[in-house]
């Protein structure tokens, strides 16, 4: 079984010490880029979308800054559901457009020295544009839902990075804010701190200058769960002695996973000034190899599913800044891997490998106050005539101004489950409000 390695994290982190558009977006599928994906993927984006609710999830939380107010979801989702993905930890108010938060940020440079920070990645890095993480959307009750179209990271991709969602709620801005790293061999960030990057994401704004030196920053009462998700006892094992004193977590390898340190308060930072963006356009494109041990992922048997997935990914994605205020970005991501069923206590083959194809694209607009997102998704173990192999497709929309929906369709042998929490009878499930799908290759 492949063994997870943080060596380059070890060296970086050795001395550590922290003293918009106005309709909703769907995914631009070309079928002539589908190529000989089956079933015809055109066809399934094409087809309506069900016929679904996108009721206000639970709990709602309140927040008052002098006569102004805030009712929310403190939390972020990946469809309509009301299941939490990450917690809510920063408010903004006053200038406090997505957009000036995004150029407040990108403007600054990596020395954080004067914050006690060390000058190693990602504590000198500097912020930049991003889409690769998932799309996700909050709830507001002067907004209803509205998507995270505006992301920023502070840290490269393949190492350790700050990762910020921005959500426009009204006047306010809501921000999801985490510290994460990779995985290695996969395309998947693991959380490892809520606390550790509202932190640093408090440090940068007051960097900016931009903060109202009367009021510049208020303390919320809990509004979320504490602790909040965990980190993989595999994972966590993985992480240098220095990493995990960092997030605070214990220093020894553990046999349980770890949870997430957070004290369920958010900050509101008061932003008394803006600083006028500059037009942009970004563009990447990379490789990411996916050479990893993992639980089946779908049309699974059961619990000791496992496969060895191999193969490359390419990435690419554009993000462009216009003159007139107008945010765009899309991400492609698509590959051919080998998955080879195996003994997970031998990594031993036991049977024949699958081909697995993996297509997603993620999109989202901010434009005069208005931001949609969308995100597709689909994975395919082949050939379908062999035993466990099968299919899911996933889409999920959301705008500021209405267009919402949420779909998942799978295909499986009648014998074998999209995952262990979904189980479809004969061989199919078709689910329009709640994403348990388990997907072998994702971007978080």
């Amino acid at each position: 079984m492949k063994q997870l390695s943080y060596a380059i994290m070890l060296l970086l982190l050795a001395a550590m010490v922290l003293v918009g558009c106005d309709k909703s977006v769907e995914p631009n599928l070309d079928p002539m880029t589908v190529g000989d994906l089956q079933p015809d993927l055109a066809s399934l984006q094409s087809a309506s979308w069900p016929r679904q609710g996108t009721p206000a999830p639970s709990p709602l939380v309140a927040v008052a800054v002098g006569e102004q107010s805030l009712e929310f979801w403190p939390y972020t989702a990946a469809d309509y559901s009301g299941n939490p993905k990450d917690p809510m930890n920063l408010i903004f108010i006053g200038k406090a457009d997505p957009c000036d938060i995004r150029a407040a940020l990108l403007a600054l440079d990596g020395d954080r020295s004067a914050l006690g920070m060390p000058p190693m990645p990602p504590f000198n890095s500097v912020w930049e544009d991003d889409i690769e993480g998932d799309v996700q959307a909050t709830y507001a009750s002067n907004s209803r839902w509205t998507p995270g179209a505006i992301q920023l990271v502070c840290g490269d991709y393949s190492q350790i990075r700050f990762h910020v969602r921005l959500f426009k709620a009204g006047d306010w801005t809501l921000g999801g804010v985490h510290f994460e790293v990779l995985i290695p061999g996969t395309t998947t960030h693991q959380v490892l701190s809520w606390e550790l990057a509202e932190q640093f994401v408090i440090g940068d704004i007051m960097r900016t200058g931009l903060l109202d030196p009367d009021v510049p920053m208020i303390p919320t009462d809990q509004i979320n769960e504490t602790p909040f998700h965990a980190i993989p006892a595999v994972v966590y094992n993985g992480l240098p002695v220095e990493l995990r004193g960092l997030i605070g977590g214990p220093l020894d390898n553990v046999t349980e996973d770890v949870p997430i340190a957070s004290d369920g308060h958010s900050v509101v930072l008061n932003l008394a000034s803006r600083i006028v963006a500059e037009p942009t356009i970004t563009n990447k494109q990379y490789v990411v190899q996916f050479d990893q041990v993992v639980p089946k992922p779908f049309c699974s048997s059961g619990p000791y599913d496992y496969v060895y997935v191999n193969g490359p990914i390419t990435i690419a994605e554009t993000i462009e800044f216009s003159a007139g205020g107008n945010y765009q970005a899309t991400f492609h991501a698509e590959g051919e891997l080998s998955v080879t069923p195996i003994n997970p206590m031998t990594g031993e083959p036991t049977a024949e490998p699958y081909t697995a194809r993996v297509w997603e694209t993620h999109n989202s607009v901010f434009n005069k106050g208005v931001a949609s997102g969308a995100s597709l998704r689909y994975q395919a173990l082949t050939p379908f005539s062999a035993p466990g192999s099968g299919w899911f497709f996933e889409r999920f929309r959301v705008s500021s101004n209405g267009g919402n929906g949420y779909q998942l369709i799978s295909r499986c042998e009648p014998t074998q489950t999209i995952s262990p929490a979904l189980v479809g009878g004969s061989g199919e499930v078709d689910v329009e409000g709640d994403s348990e799908t388990v997907s072998m290759v994702s971007f978080h």
